[in-house]
């Protein structure tokens, strides 16, 4: 399947003419897309430059319930490659502070996202540097694994500048609230959780 086609048969996706009886996309195996970890659409190899193109594409983008990503149009669909999460938080905003406290997420697609039960913020620790990899849920997936923007090292640090001590279970946790949802980032020091916050400030994946 080339670029062009492709592009093509996503135009009456995002503007449907009429209603339409539901078909199933034909199964066109391996397409030759890669998203990076740094948010980049590859096409073959190369870089695609056009940023109204990449959101295009993003916008039938599909998880499976193995976890696998697809681009999926009404007629055909494709695996693609995808290095970490296929999009990246850039930005954040935020208004309100504790409990009413909200969070909203731009995505490197331009897509806004406002942290909550729906779009919930994780975060994973790498098991020999501890480095945090956080993510927010950018929408479901068809099974467990939603499609997620990984949140970037700058947004990161600005999300643990708002982070406050919370007791989850047994633990004390330092976290962020937004829509009524607390989202632990990670363990709260013993000492002084309000002063010392290296547990989880030391390195965000970039």
């Amino acid at each position: 399947m080339s670029l062009g086609p492709l592009a093509g048969e996503l135009a009456p996706v995002l503007h449907p003419c009429g209603a339409r009886p539901p078909r199933v996309p034909v199964e066109c195996g391996d397409m030759p897309f890669v998203i990076r970890r740094d948010g980049k659409w590859l096409y073959r190899g190369s870089t695609i430059e056009r940023k109204e193109l990449v959101c295009l594409f993003a916008s039938v983008l599909r998880r499976d319930e193995q976890g696998l990503f697809w681009l999926q149009t009404p007629a055909e669909r494709g695996r693609i490659v995808v290095e970490d999460a296929p999009f990246v938080a850039v930005e954040l905003n935020w208004s309100g502070d504790g409990t009413e406290q909200t969070l909203s997420f731009r995505t490197n697609v331009d897509q806004v996202v406002t942290a909550g039960p729906d779009h919930p913020i994780r975060v994973t620790f790498n098991p020999d540097t501890a480095e945090p990899t956080p993510y927010i849920q950018v929408r479901p997936g068809a099974g467990a694994l939603g499609v997620e923007a990984r949140i970037n090292r700058a947004t990161y640090y600005e999300l643990v500048a708002l982070s406050v001590v919370e007791q989850v279970g047994d633990a004390r946790m330092l976290g962020v609230w937004s829509l009524g949802r607390f989202f632990p980032l990670g363990d709260a020091p013993e000492d002084d959780a309000s002063d010392d916050q290296a547990d989880i400030d030391d390195g965000a994946d970039a």
